[in-house]
């Protein structure tokens, strides 16, 4: 019996579509139409509540279906009343006839004008306005679609995101698009079944007087007092739920993607403005002098508003500024302890080294004690300063997400590459502007930026088809030329090809960047040996019988260092200990000569070297043209630290110059430069161009896979007489 129970209940919607069709064709008794009302208008107000409490419009993303379920109901109820009532003199139910009889109050034609005041605001107001609404919203979300896949694109190859996250992200813009595409067709059937309400409501009229003037049922006053009731009331009990219907559907279509439901963000949002009921309150006092206005009832309604909005403003202002706690020590408990949560990657506990606030030791009796003047000389692996405006971007309390998204991060690199990046301590800052943030690495500053927490940064892109208006800038991250948005500019940017991204993701982008550029810095002894310990749970015997014995803690940190200044990922640390460990063995290596060490790390890391640089089995690089090479190889001398280029300034001007021309080629391309060398002269050439662009990698023909197809799309060549080489 309960797998019989369970069955109908999966497999009720096909039920009652088909009782539905069943309806239109069988005649049913009054009583079962009455049922099938009340079903109906409970479903209406069914939908409209849970549209007013999601969040997002996909949180309900059957309603488009359910749109034409409850639609084709209606139809059904209609046809079935408007049976009954042509067939039975008027009767069609108590439903029916106790709405008649309510709304007609005795006089049918102020009755009828009322029901046509309802069906005329249903039709001409909220129907038409949803329909509208839902056809330029599929419209810009269709349009913004290519926009969107870029902005998850580039987060995922920030690390802000991983590949499930972004595949959850590029299924929920499909799922947009069909939501709101679905949207504005559903629309049109709402607004069919108003239009045939109206049809059903002429028919119930017209057709039940001549039925009961031609079957005898009395003279025409009585006929069609008979007849009025009847068909108000049918009009009434199916423009009620149709209106509630329209009602959602309107919501749903105008419902932006917000923190609460609608009832949580209207009340939080008006009350957020206690200005506004101050103001409407002393305008709705002040009507008391127009000549006839019911003095009382203003006095009341203005006062409510005055008090609401004065004990607005008292609270308001009773709250603390997390801003100002924040810079007692540098720091905010909000953001503490959330960070706290973190696991320990905004780190920003007030500094040991100040005296707690409630203590009552002097500052100067505190640093009597030489230990805690000690601990004044802590450095910080990495911070993030930032100014007063950028505080709630930090709190989760108030829903900052910076904290979040760095846990992200952290989590994506170490992934990635293998590092897990040190705690990164936050601090709000009264020395920086109140937009600003600034990054620094070990104390030092390496960065800085500004971003309008009110707006949205436009990425200029070849995409880009018309310009938008905004405030002109460069995005920090990797310095591309974008404007400032207002929020309701956003879809339009989209719209014209611009990759829009909220500015905590600028400011996100910007320190993971940094972050990566300077992780080789990050490498301290005490990282190594953390790596080490969770490489002994995979490979004990390895790490008992090498490190310390073989490869000393130093070494080791030396190759990891020159692995990540160079982007190269150390998450096979396995492989890299061995090959260390070989090389030594074989070559007999001494500790000193750490890049022939590294190069031969690097030739065992080839398939990941490879997968870092290669797009679809093809990798484009920059090649060295044979004299220049041979050239390069020539001038090698020997130095204190081991071998270096000693090429002629000329030749060296030449060579920067043409990897700057030669490195364009690679705009646009979703790879980052790369120059072919021989592994003789790979390391020489990096120290010598590395110093002028970082970013450019230098691989040896050895480091690159076999099964990879290589494509030059340049060369760099040895100039004479003046004349560069094409």
């Amino acid at each position: 019996m309960a797998k019989i129970v369970k069955q109908l209940l999966s497999n009720s919607v096909t039920l009652m579509v088909l009782v539905i069709v069943l309806m239109m064709i069988i005649p049913i008794p009054p009583s079962m139409i009455d049922i099938f009302i009340l079903i109906n208008m409970a479903l209406s107000m069914m939908i409209m509540i849970i549209t007013m409490s999601i969040h997002e419009p996909l949180e309900f993303s059957i309603f488009p279906t359910l749109l034409l379920v409850t639609t084709l109901l209606r139809l059904g109820v209609n046809v079935s009343t408007t049976r009954n009532i042509l067939s039975n003199g008027g009767g069609s139910g108590m439903v029916i006839k106790a709405f008649g009889d309510f709304v007609l109050q005795g006089n049918v034609v102020v009755g009828m004008i009322i029901y046509i005041i309802i069906v005329l605001m249903n039709f001409l107001v909220i129907n038409k306005g949803a329909e509208r609404v839902a056809e330029v919203a599929a419209r810009f979300n269709l349009d913004a679609m290519p926009g969107k896949q870029m902005a998850i694109d580039s987060d995922m190859s920030t690390g802000l995101i991983d590949e499930k996250e972004a595949a959850i992200r590029r299924s929920k813009v499909q799922r947009e698009a069909d939501f709101y595409g679905s949207m504005d067709g559903a629309t049109k059937i709402v607004k069919g079944d108003a239009t045939m309400s109206l049809i059903t409501t002429a028919i119930n009229l017209v057709g039940g007087i001549i039925i009961g003037m031609v079957q005898g049922g009395g003279d025409l006053a009585t006929v069609a007092a008979t007849y009025s009731i009847a068909t108000v009331g049918d009009g009434l009990v199916g423009q009620i739920p149709s209106l509630l219907i329209s009602t959602s559907t309107g919501m749903i279509v105008t419902r932006a993607v917000a923190e609460g439901s609608l009832n949580e963000d209207i009340s939080r949002e008006f009350l957020a403005q206690p200005k506004a009921f101050t103001i409407a309150g002393i305008v709705i006092t002040a009507l008391i002098i127009v000549p006839g206005m019911p003095v009382f009832y203003l006095i009341m309604v203005g006062g409510i508003l005055v008090a609401i909005g004065l004990f607005l403003t008292k609270k308001m202002g009773e709250q603390p500024e997390i801003g100002r706690s924040m810079e007692v020590f540098g720091n905010g408990p909000a953001v503490a302890a959330a960070a706290a949560g973190a696991g320990g990657v905004g780190e920003v506990i007030p500094p040991t080294a100040a005296p707690p606030e409630e203590s009552v030791v002097s500052e100067e009796d505190y640093f009597k004690d030489v230990s805690n003047v000690y601990k004044l000389l802590a450095v910080e692996p990495i911070e993030l300063d930032f100014g007063y405006s950028l505080i709630p971007l930090a709190d989760e309390s108030i829903g900052g997400r910076l904290i979040s998204r760095i846990v992200i991060f952290r989590r994506q690199y170490a992934q990635d590459m293998g590092f897990v990046v040190p705690s990164i301590r936050l601090r709000d800052s009264s020395s920086l502007g109140t937009n600003e943030y600034m990054i620094k690495i070990k104390g030092e500053e390496v960065a800085r930026g500004e971003i309008l927490t009110d707006y949205f940064l436009a990425l200029e892109a070849d995409s880009v088809n018309q310009q938008i208006d905004g405030i002109d800038t460069i995005e920090p991250a990797y310095g591309i030329p974008s404007k400032w948005i207002r929020p309701e500019n956003r879809e339009k940017a989209e719209l014209y090809g611009y990759t829009v991204i909220d500015p905590l993701s600028v400011m996100v982008s910007h320190l993971s960047e940094v972050i990566k550029s300077h992780a080789y810095e990050l490498v301290t002894r005490q990282e190594v040996v953390r790596l080490v310990e969770n490489l002994k749970e995979t490979a004990p015997e390895l790490v008992e019988e090498v490190i310390g014995n073989v490869i000393s803690y130093n070494l080791l940190q030396r190759v990891l260092t020159q692995l990540l200044s160079e982007g190269i990922a150390i998450k096979d640390l396995e492989t890299i200990v061995e090959t260390m460990a070989s090389a030594i063995a074989e070559n007999g290596m001494q500790i000193r000569d750490v890049d022939s060490i590294t190069e031969q790390v690097r030739v065992a890391l080839k398939r990941t070297i490879t997968r870092m640089y290669c797009e679809d089995g093809n990798m484009r690089v920059i090649t060295l043209d044979a004299d220049l090479e041979r050239t390069m190889v020539d001038s090698l001398a020997k130095g204190e630290n081991g071998y270096y280029l000693a090429l002629s300034p000329d030749i060296l001007q030449s060579v920067v110059r043409q990897v700057s021309d030669e490195t364009r080629k690679f705009t646009g391309l979703d790879q980052a430069p790369v120059i072919l060398t021989s592994q003789v002269m790979r390391v020489h050439f990096y120290h010598m161009i590395g110093q002028f662009y970082p970013n450019v990698r230098v691989l040896s023909f050895n480091e690159v896979a076999n099964n990879v197809q290589i494509q030059s799309i340049g060369s760099l060549k040895l100039e004479t007489g003046g004349m560069a080489a094409s």
